[in-house]
């Protein structure tokens, strides 16, 4: 005789009942830990990619012609726009010992060149020159009135220019070759940071995304996504101290969420 084992229904519910009771208690002290891990590793990710923005962006902005930066907020968005230095040097402002010496006259509307002090420059003629920018009317390298278009020159000690001479001297015989602007953008509506370049000298800043994206020639290139908020605003320098620019960027992924802010340190002695 052969005798047959297994369990009853009663037995499988009670089984599967109690199963549940100790998955749920091991749910519910695992489930925490792990969310926890996860934001956690989802705020390191948002750091580091807002940190890598912001580190760009103060890299950039330090490199900017004294008193060229300057910002707007259109809604939500916000934008900087600065032109880049490529080089920089000091100009021959009066003759020396030698007779061939080429300082720059300022008050000769036909002298197009001069010596510079130091060693040898390369410039393209996509270069501009720009003298004493003091960002005002009359001295400002958006409206054009200090700034000068180059002739290409190659580890030549002579920089030659188009255009009229220059309006005011720099105290300090400094000059500067630049390129054209850089901007900045907290484009809110796609929750997107950009940088725009390529675009030519506007006497009034672009006021808006769209203005910049229907500039002539214009490119951008995306340093952060995911943005829940971004500001930048710049505070001019006084006698006390150098100009300072301001950046607070919010960035969210999932449940997690970070904010950094980033001043930069801008030089306004031209």
């Amino acid at each position: 005789m052969f005798t047959h084992q297994g369990f009853t229904l009663v037995e499988l519910v009670v089984v599967i009942t109690i199963v549940g009771i100790l998955a749920g208690g091991v749910a519910l002290f695992i489930g925490r830990p792990t969310q926890s891990f996860f934001d956690t590793e989802r705020r390191a990710d948002l750091s580091d990619r807002a940190d890598t923005a912001l580190r760009r962006m103060a890299r950039d902005i330090r490199n900017g012609l004294p008193n060229s930066v300057r910002t707007t907020v259109n809604g939500a968005d916000s934008l900087l726009e600065f032109t880049p230095i490529l080089q920089a040097g000091r100009y021959r402002a009066a003759v020396g010992t030698n007779a061939a010496d080429n300082p720059l006259d300022f008050s000769d509307p036909a002298d197009k060149s001069f010596n510079l002090y130091g060693t040898t420059m390369t410039v393209a003629n996509t270069d501009s020159l720009v003298i004493y920018n003091l960002g005002i009317a009359g001295a400002d390298v958006y409206e054009g009135s200090n700034r000068r278009a180059l002739n290409t020159a190659n580890n030549s000690n002579t920089l030659t220019f188009t255009g009229n001479s220059f309006p005011l001297a720099s105290p300090s015989s400094r000059f500067y070759v630049v390129s054209t602007p850089v901007t900045y953008a907290c484009d809110m509506t796609l929750r997107v940071l950009w940088r725009y370049e390529g675009y030519a000298f506007q006497a009034a800043q672009p006021a808006s995304i769209a203005a910049l994206n229907n500039l002539a020639g214009v490119t951008r290139n995306q340093l952060a996504n995911t943005l829940t908020g971004c500001t930048i605003t710049y505070a001019p320098g006084i006698l006390q101290r150098l100009g300072i620019v301001t950046i607070n960027l919010s960035m969210a992924e999932g449940t997690a969420n970070i904010t950094l802010m980033h001043q930069v340190n801008v030089t306004n002695s031209p």
